[in-house]
């Protein structure tokens, strides 16, 4: 992935994207909120002020010339509930307060995306068919498979076979600076996510966990060609000049976005 600018806007660009997708992970760069949610906070269930995160919203959608009530996130809970949008809403206010951690589209002209700050953030489309996702992997959400739930989700609903599906996984908090205790481990063994794959103990009852490798595993054994899929190498608790990290500055902290727009 690349680092790009668009108007104010400095995001990370997936390399494999078509022509027809806009897409990327935004940083915490180009906004107005002050410290301690500086500058581009999009997360509208943090404390900053709302003039300041509305104002960062509407900034960032004109960047990519939509207007700002086509840009759509959703009120995400840690669970494993998907938003599927079939068809045209003109109103997409409504869905600010739709319990979801994914969201899976084929419209044209909105916007898509994901809040984290330091959870994973994966775009997931389609080379052919005009059919994209966004998801929200906190450890809770890889260890109750929402990740293949999506795929599955994608497949039944638009006909598309995983072969001609594209992914992105981009920038959370990476192992080094990501350790668990015992309930995390037991959500992982009674659920899903390759536990022992991605845990690495560091002494009796805490491990180091991947998330991010968990993330790739799953979309690979969901039938996602290994190729198709790209991960964000930068790590969010070690950025703090350009993401947010919730584990870093003790919740205290904003949120960016993972995107994507159908042309």
């Amino acid at each position: 992935m690349k680092l790009v600018r668009t108007n104010r806007i400095s995001y990370l660009q997936p390399s494999q994207l078509t022509a027809n997708v806009v897409a990327g992970f935004s940083t915490r760069n180009g906004g107005v909120s002050r410290p301690p949610y500086n500058s581009l906070n999009l997360g509208l269930g943090t404390a900053d002020q709302k003039v300041n995160i509305e104002g960062n919203r509407a900034t960032f959608a004109r960047a990519f010339d939509l207007p700002p009530h086509r840009l759509l996130t959703v009120n995400q809970s840690h669970g494993d509930d998907i938003l599927l949008l079939d068809q045209d809403n003109p109103d997409l206010s409504h869905f600010l307060t739709v319990k979801a951690d994914a969201i899976v589209t084929d419209q044209t002209e909105i916007m898509i995306g994901i809040l984290t700050a330091d959870c994973i953030p994966i775009l997931v489309w389609h080379q052919e068919t005009k059919v994209a996702a966004v998801i929200h992997a906190g450890w809770r959400g890889a260890a109750n498979g929402l990740i293949p739930k999506v795929i599955k989700t994608i497949r039944t609903n638009f006909d598309c076979t995983t072969s001609g599906l594209m992914a992105a996984i981009g920038p959370g908090i990476g192992a080094h600076n990501y350790e668990v205790d015992r309930p995390v481990r037991d959500a992982f063994r009674q659920g899903s996510g390759f536990w022992s794959d991605i845990a690495d103990e560091t002494k009796l009852g805490h491990w180091r966990l991947d998330i991010p490798l968990s993330c790739r595993l799953q979309l690979e054994q969901a039938g996602l060609n290994p190729q198709n899929i790209e991960t964000a190498t930068e790590c969010t608790c070690c950025n703090p000049e350009l993401f947010f990290s919730h584990r870093r500055d003790n919740g205290l902290t904003g949120r960016q976005i993972g995107f994507m727009q159908i042309k």
